[in-house]
């Protein structure tokens, strides 16, 4: 009876740890939920396309939206959770990082008007935090933690240290034409680090991506007298490829045809849309600048005024030639919950040899590009090529664990983008 006893508290210890490890990610989990967007909410327009940081006691909220496909609305409600550092809950209760009960209705939401596929809009400002860090936002039906509907990550932060980054020319020079390394220099002076070289962690993200994110945990250089740190690293663990700049289609439009859409159909209950046929863009090609959204997509109607709840839902099909495809395709992007959605597998249709797929969109203008999968993440390079002048945005997290602390703080943030070229 004792060693049952023992098990069995061993084996609800063990089932406990498991639950604690759970990973959190970007993740959309019903159907009938569509257009989500996390952004820091400026209050203008391309706000949206922003990434989800936001400052420590700053005066700009990030906002939640998202639309339901149906006619009535639900019951919603949303839960604030504090992360580690690798997206795991962190050891802090409720209480250290909430100042209200981590419970919220989300209320505030609007019905479609007079569009095919109806929809209910929602809207959700999420509540001050008084910690930095990594945050989930996770939202479920009812008051049922079971039946989550989508969960978000969003980071706030506190500039507690002096950070400067840039990309710079590549030292493996054999690649140096497609790739792009990032070099980050931290001063110190501000706060007192201890051990910064097992207890501080460099992330970099290429255009709001998570997949090919980078995590520099040994520098270069520490100078202790200066209180400076240097990541100018020559092994390539700073480096991304460069890519290309974006594919689009502008669905703006129903009534008309926008760039890169071959045709619009308006039947009596629902909108198709198809896009042209795509091709390789082959790795030996020339690059060739133009603007696009880094991969994101915005939620636009160039008909109505109410963009938000007056915009149709369109059934749209890309078409991707399968000369010089060589394995299974994918569509990445916001769009695609880059390539998590199942509509970001491409099918070859028999019939007409091309590759296929059809998502429901939102009217708007949406990026995207098309890639295999491999271990390190998707690989766009050999269907769009790679060139070290292509547009890209970067963000560099600082994250330090304190001696003792119980949670990863986020003691500096840095988005780099010299060279901006949005629509």
């Amino acid at each position: 009876m004792r060693l049952l006893i023992l098990f069995l508290i061993f084996f609800s210890f063990s089932n406990f740890r498991l639950l604690a490890q759970q990973v959190y990610h970007d993740r959309i989990y019903e159907e009938n939920i569509q257009s989500v967007r996390l952004f820091l909410n400026t209050g203008e327009f391309e706000a949206q396309m922003n990434s989800p940081v936001m400052e420590l006691n700053g005066n700009r909220p990030i906002m939640l939206t998202f639309d339901d496909l149906a006619y009535d609305p639900d019951m919603y409600s949303a839960k604030i959770i504090h992360c580690n550092v690798d997206w795991t809950p962190s050891d802090l209760k409720d209480a250290e990082y909430l100042n209200e009960y981590n419970e919220f209705n989300i209320l505030d939401y609007e019905r479609s008007i007079d569009t095919r596929i109806p929809y209910i809009h929602y809207n959700f400002v999420i509540p001050r935090v008084t910690k930095t860090g990594n945050y989930i936002i996770k939202v479920y039906r009812g008051r049922d933690q079971n039946q989550i509907i989508l969960t978000k990550r969003f980071m706030v932060f506190q500039n507690s240290i002096n950070l400067a980054a840039k990309i710079v020319p590549p030292s493996q020079t054999e690649i140096r034409r497609k790739v792009q390394q990032i070099n980050v220099n931290l001063n110190y002076k501000s706060r007192e680090l201890f051990d910064p070289r097992s207890n501080l962690k460099v992330i970099i993200r290429q255009n709001q991506r998570w997949d090919n994110m980078k995590v520099l945990t040994k520098p270069t250089m520490i100078r202790e007298d200066i209180k400076m740190i240097e990541y100018n690293l020559f092994d390539g663990s700073n480096t991304f490829w460069a890519g290309n700049e974006f594919r689009f289609v502008d669905l703006r439009f129903v009534r008309a045809k926008g760039v890169n859409v071959s045709s619009v159909r308006m039947e009596k209950d629902v909108v198709y849309a198809e896009a042209g046929v795509d091709k390789v863009r082959p790795p030996y090609g020339v690059y060739s600048q133009y603007l696009d959204l880094n991969g994101q997509y915005a939620v636009m109607n160039l008909e109505r005024s109410n963009y938000e709840i007056e915009s149709e839902y369109m059934v749209m099909t890309f078409y991707l030639d399968p000369e010089e495809v060589t394995e299974q395709p994918y569509i990445i992007g916001s769009l695609t919950q880059w390539g998590l959605s199942p509509d970001a597998k491409m099918t070859l249709n028999k019939n007409t040899r091309r590759y296929e797929s059809t998502l429901i969109l939102k009217q708007g203008w949406y990026d995207y590009q098309y890639a295999y999968k491999s271990d390190e993440g998707w690989n766009t390079v050999p269907i769009e090529g790679s060139f070290f002048e292509t547009e890209n945005e970067y963000e560099v997290f600082i994250y330090y664990r304190e001696m003792g602390s119980r949670y990863d703080e986020l003691i500096s943030y840095f988005n780099l983008n010299p060279n901006k070229r949005r629509l």
